[in-house]
């Protein structure tokens, strides 16, 4: 079981399948092809979120999916600053969504604290519009 995951706003994501369309295009994927998302700060706990961690993203003010953490690479940009690429298994997992306020960069999670993911049956269905997956996340229902 992960000690620590990742959690993170998908900004300019609409829905789960936007990300996955995002994530699939060539200026989402690094040299190997993988998935990632570059940003500043370097996790210090990179270890523990090794250990089977996970990114979960928020999507539309609920969280509504999670990727496995492959590694953390080092990225200098054009500008000669450090950055760190989060590198991401292909696989997106829906989860059970949480509504999950606005937050800047990125936060870590305790497993405990994540969305449980949805069943295999459960996993090819379509997106409900983010009002109605936010009121029914509100009330316990998803």
């Amino acid at each position: 079981m992960a000690k620590l995951h990742l959690i993170k706003l998908s900004v300019g994501s609409e829905s789960v399948d936007s990300l996955i369309q995002w994530q699939s295009s060539t200026r989402a994927k690094g040299p190997d092809g993988l998935p990632r998302h570059i940003t500043r700060m370097w996790p210090k706990r990179e270890a523990e979120l090794l250990e089977g961690g996970s990114i979960y993203w928020v999507v539309q003010g609920l969280v509504q999916c999670r990727q496995r953490l492959v590694r953390f690479d080092e990225v200098i940009g054009n500008d000669g600053i450090r950055r760190c690429a989060f590198v991401l298994d292909t696989e997106v997992i829906r989860t059970s969504s949480a509504p999950k306020r606005p937050f800047q960069g990125w936060r870590y999670l305790k497993p405990e604290d994540a969305p449980a993911d949805l069943p295999a049956h459960r996993q090819e269905e379509d997106d409900l519009p983010a009002d109605l997956s936010a009121a029914l996340a509100d009330i316990g229902v998803l």
